[in-house]
């Protein structure tokens, strides 16, 4: 794990979920942010996305719980959330899917998007872009 995804949990506090505490974390808070960050060298986004997310966190005044995902479930939650894109953000409430962010935005685009996810009703999360994901696999 890099720097800068480590100062998340022991600057910010963010807990590292794994496949122990992965339930307790997402049913013991309202709405929660996981960070998937993948490889940050072959996803160097991942970066920006550590540097930017405590303050996404500040902004909305902790009506998130956040985490970073250990790089040892990142592959089986990606397929549940059906995102294909690094990094991400998904969001849940109570455990139930809202949204979720992938890669790099400006700051008023996070703002947004997270104010929108935040106003959503839980769903399922969206079928896999078959076009996305053979494109992404090249």
């Amino acid at each position: 794990m890099s720097t800068l995804l480590e100062q998340l949990q022991t600057k910010h506090g963010l807990p590292l979920i794994n496949a122990d505490n992965y339930d307790q974390f997402i049913y013991g808070n309202d709405t929660v942010l996981l960070f998937f960050s993948n490889d940050p060298v072959m996803f160097p986004e991942s970066h920006d996305v550590a540097v930017i997310l405590p303050e996404l966190l500040k902004a909305f005044n902790s009506k998130l719980q956040a985490a970073v995902i250990s790089s040892a479930i990142e592959r089986e939650l990606q397929a549940r959330f059906r995102f294909t894109s690094w990094p991400a953000l998904v969001f849940l409430r109570g455990g139930e899917y809202l949204g979720v962010i992938t890669g790099i935005k400006n700051w008023q685009e996070y703002l947004v998007e997270i104010t929108q996810i935040l106003a959503a009703n839980v769903s399922a999360p969206p079928g896999f872009d078959l076009d996305k994901v053979c494109k992404a696999g090249h």
